[in-house]
C-alpha cells in the first residue's frame, strides 16, 4: 500500500472541494454540500475525505472513482462545449489539405536507385559521379522552363527548334539530379530538384504533341525518384500538372474516331501511350492506369502486325522509326512491370505483342542484316531532313541507335542484355544509375 503525503492530499482534497462545490465554483460547476466519506483511514487517524489516509482499502477506492466520475461529467461539457467549434475547423482544414494532396508519394518506382557504397560514389569513372558533377556545376542555375517546347516537323534553327532543344536538357538534368540524391542523400541536390520542377510545372503548358512533349518522362522520373522528400508546395503543383497531362492525353485519343489511324496508331501514338502510362503509375491513379492498359493493348493491336513489323516501317522505310516507336512502349511496359504488370508479352487480339516486334528489329541489330534508310519513305518531311544533313536520314541504318531500346528490354527481360552489350558495352549513364543490370 501507497502512503499519500500531506500535499497530494491537499491536491485530492481539492480536487474533491471543487468538484462538490465546497470551496471555489469551477467552471460550470454549480455549489453543493459537501459530503463527508464514511470511511475511515486507519487506527488513529482522521475520518474525512480531505484527511491525509492509506490508499488501498476498498472505500477509498470507491471515493477515487466517485471523483473521477463527477469531474468527468460535469467537465466533459464544458470542454465540449468550448473545442467543438475549434475541432470542426481543424477537420475541415485536414480534409481541405488531403484534397489538395490526393497522394503524397509517387508510386512508380521506376528506378531502382539504391543508395550507393561509398567507394562507388568516390569512383570517378561511375555514371554516378559525372551526374554529381554535372548536378554540383548547375547547382545556382535559375530554371529557365519554356510555356511550350515545339520541334516537331521542324529543322534546326527553325522557328523554337533550337530553344526548345536547350530547355528541355534542363528536364534531362531534372532526372539526374534526382537520380545522384537518390545515391546520396545530399540535401542540395533534393532542393535543386525541387526548385526546377516546381519551376516547369508552374511555367509549361502542355500543347498535348506527344513529339514535343515525349522529353517530359524525364520530369515524371525526377517526380517519382523525389516525391515522398518534395516540398509540399512543389508535390501538389506538380500532381496537379502530371493529372492534368494524362488526363487530357487520354481524352485526345478517346475523342477520335475509330479505328484510329494516321498519328494516332504510328510512333506518335506510342509516346502519347508512354505518357500516359508513366504518369499513371507516378500518380498511382488507378483509373488512369487501366486506360493505360487499354490503350497500350490498342497501340499494339494498330501499329504491330502479327509478324512484328511496326506500321512505322511500312510508311517511312526506315529504321529509325522502328526504334522510335518502340522505346516509348518499352518505356510503358518498365513503368507497368515495377508494378508486377507484364506487357512485354501482352498481347493484342491479333496476337501482336512488344515482344513480338524486338524480335523483328533483332537481326537487324545484330548486324545479320542491314537497311537503307528512308529510300521509299512516304513523309515529304523525311526528305527535307536528308537534304538538310541531319544525321541519320540517308545511308544505311546504325545498329548503335538501338542501344538505349535494347538497354531498356534488358530490363524486361535479361536475354535481350547480350545484344545491348553488343551495341554498346554500358548502358546510356541515366538508366545504368536508374536500373542497374541485372
Amino acid at each position: 500500500m501507497a502512503v499519500v503525503k500531506n500535499g497530494e492530499a491537499r491536491d485530492l482534497c481539492a480536487a474533491q472541494q471543487q468538484m462538490t462545490g465546497t470551496t471555489a465554483r469551477g467552471p460550470g460547476l454549480a455549489r453543493t454540500p459537501a459530503r463527508r466519506s464514511s470511511a475511515r483511514a486507519g487506527a488513529g487517524q482522521n475520518a474525512g475525505p480531505c484527511a491525509p489516509r492509506r490508499i488501498g482499502g476498498h472505500g477509498e477506492v470507491r471515493i477515487a472513482v466517485h471523483i473521477a466520475d463527477r469531474l468527468a461529467a460535469r467537465v466533459a461539457p464544458w470542454i465540449a462545449a468550448r473545442l467543438a467549434p475549434r475541432i470542426g475547423v481543424w477537420l475541415a482544414t485536414l480534409a481541405g489539405l488531403c484534397a489538395v494532396v490526393p497522394a503524397a508519394h509517387a508510386a512508380m518506382n521506376f528506378c531502382a536507385a539504391p543508395a550507393l557504397q561509398n567507394g562507388e560514389r568516390e569512383d570517378a569513372n561511375s555514371s554516378v559521379h559525372a551526374m554529381i558533377v554535372e548536378a554540383q556545376a548547375h547547382m545556382n542555375d535559375t530554371p529557365q522552363p519554356l510555356v511550350r517546347l515545339h520541334t516537331e516537323g521542324t529543322l534546326p534553327h527553325e522557328g523554337i527548334y533550337d530553344a526548345s532543344i536547350e530547355a528541355a536538357k534542363e528536364l534531362e538534368l531534372m532526372r539526374d539530379t534526382a537520380l545522384a540524391w537518390r545515391a546520396t542523400a545530399d540535401p542540395r541536390f533534393l532542393k535543386m530538384v525541387d526548385r526546377f520542377l516546381l519551376a516547369w510545372v508552374k511555367t509549361y503548358e502542355p500543347s498535348f504533341n506527344p513529339i514535343d512533349e515525349t522529353r517530359l518522362d524525364s520530369l515524371i522520373l525526377a517526380y517519382d525518384l523525389t516525391a515522398s522528400a518534395l516540398s509540399a508546395s512543389t508535390r501538389n503543383a506538380t500532381v496537379q500538372f502530371l493529372q492534368q497531362l494524362g488526363a487530357g492525353y487520354i481524352a485526345q485519343i478517346d475523342a477520335q474516331k475509330r479505328p484510329l489511324g494516321k498519328t494516332f496508331a504510328n510512333n506518335w501514338q506510342s509516346h502519347r501511350v508512354k505518357l500516359v502510362a508513366m504518369t499513371a503509375f507516378a500518380l498511382d491513379d488507378r483509373k488512369m492506369i487501366d486506360a493505360a492498359r487499354r490503350l497500350f493493348v490498342l497501340q499494339l493491336q494498330n501499329n504491330i502486325g502479327g509478324d512484328g513489323q511496326v506500321l512505322d516501317f511500312g510508311e517511312r522505310d526506315a529504321l529509325h522509326y522502328v526504334v522510335y516507336d518502340l522505346e516509348p512502349l518499352t518505356m510503358a511496359a518498365l513503368a507497368a512491370r515495377r508494378h508486377r504488370i507484364d506487357w512485354l508479352t501482352q498481347r493484342a487480339p491479333n496476337g501482336a505483342s512488344l515482344q513480338a516486334a524486338l524480335a523483328w528489329l533483332t537481326p537487324y541489330a545484330l548486324g545479320k542484316q542491314t537497311h537503307e534508310e528512308f529510300v521509299h519513305s512516304q513523309v515529304p518531311f523525311d526528305a527535307q531532313r536528308r537534304e538538310a544533313g541531319v544525321p541519320g536520314f540517308a545511308g544505311q541504318w546504325d545498329p548503335k541507335s538501338a542501344t538505349t531500346l535494347f538497354y531498356l528490354a534488358s530490363r524486361l527481360d535479361k536475354r535481350y542484355l547480350p545484344i545491348a552489350q553488343q551495341l554498346a558495352a554500358k548502358p546510356p549513364a541515366w538508366l545504368g544509375v536508374c536500373l542497374p543490370t541485372p
